[in-house]
């Protein structure tokens, strides 16, 4: 056989193996992170109930977003509507595809947020939500209080890790969106004197 013809069926066989890979490799979502166990608050501790809006949360989360990857290109932009939104650009074969997802959000036991999928638009292409989230966990930056978990297609806020002052911890304690209605507590540990 010519040389030609075995180097063409070599390469051949090479990039059906790649793209089998990159199929397996996309269809097939790692394990999700667990969720990390959260810390009791002290009892002598004094608790600040605030009432906050969609426009507020928004422009926190944003805020702590972008302090989290410290100067880095925005990898996601949250918007909260109706439900909350994440929006953020895939690479994909160097081809740059816009991603908008939407959440719902629920208040865990401990006063962390877990936000559920509930929609999911990449481009013009259907792709299972799991599969966006695996992609997103593998090539965007998130802060470490963003647990991204492909599985359960969904999102889990981890609000104990935000970097707040000292020995400061936040809480969500009710999410209505319809309402407008975000209420959280600051708790701030008292320092014995």
């Amino acid at each position: 056989m010519n040389r030609w013809k075995v180097a063409f069926f070599l390469l051949i066989a090479i990039l059906v193996t790649s793209i089998i890979a990159l199929a397996y490799w996309i269809g097939n979502p790692a394990e999700d992170p667990p969720i990390p166990v959260a810390e009791k608050s002290p009892r002598n501790s004094n608790v600040l109930t605030v009432t906050a809006s969609k426009q507020d949360l928004e422009g926190i989360a944003n805020t702590y977003i972008s302090k989290a990857i410290e100067g880095e290109p925005l990898p996601v932009e949250l918007l909260v509507e109706d439900q909350i939104v994440l929006i953020s650009q895939l690479t994909v074969f160097g081809i740059e595809l816009p991603v908008v997802m939407e959440f719902d959000p629920f208040v865990e036991d401990d006063g962390n947020l877990r936000l559920e999928q509930s929609t999911v638009e990449v481009g013009n292409l259907e792709i299972p939500p799991s599969t966006v989230l695996s992609l997103m966990q593998d090539t965007v930056k998130m802060p470490q209080w963003m647990i991204i978990r492909p599985s359960a297609e969904e999102v889990y806020i981890d609000l104990s890790q935000l970097p707040v002052t000292s020995d400061v911890k936040v809480k969500a304690k009710e999410i209505d969106l319809e309402k407008d209605q975000i209420i959280m507590e600051i708790i701030i540990p008292n320092r014995g004197f």
